[in-house]
């Protein structure tokens, strides 16, 4: 992967993390900046499953299959990670 294809992965991701934030219903107990690490993964694995699934990746236009496949992982680790995270806050306010 080249220079141009990490700063692009790094601003999709973020793009996507956040969209996945938008489109989650209800509030999620994580950070923006946790929002975007998590798009950031997402895309990278997004674009490495669309790639395993046939999805062409390298194309001269837009790839909205490729985009598809990381929003949808980007919602379902968003979803993850507010979980995991809620549970930790929800189970440390309880002990107190």
């Amino acid at each position: 992967m080249t220079i141009t294809g990490v700063i692009t992965a790094i601003l999709i991701g973020a793009v996507v993390g956040v969209l996945a934030r938008l489109i989650l219903p209800g509030k999620q107990p994580i950070g923006i900046l946790l929002t975007v690490v998590v798009g950031i993964v997402a895309a990278l694995v997004g674009t490495w499953l669309a790639r395993t699934m046939g999805i062409a990746t390298n194309t001269s236009g837009v790839d909205w299959l490729e985009l598809l496949v990381q929003l949808v992982v980007a919602v379902a680790g968003v979803a993850l990670t507010a979980a995991l995270l809620g549970r930790r806050r929800r189970a440390g306010l309880l002990r107190r």
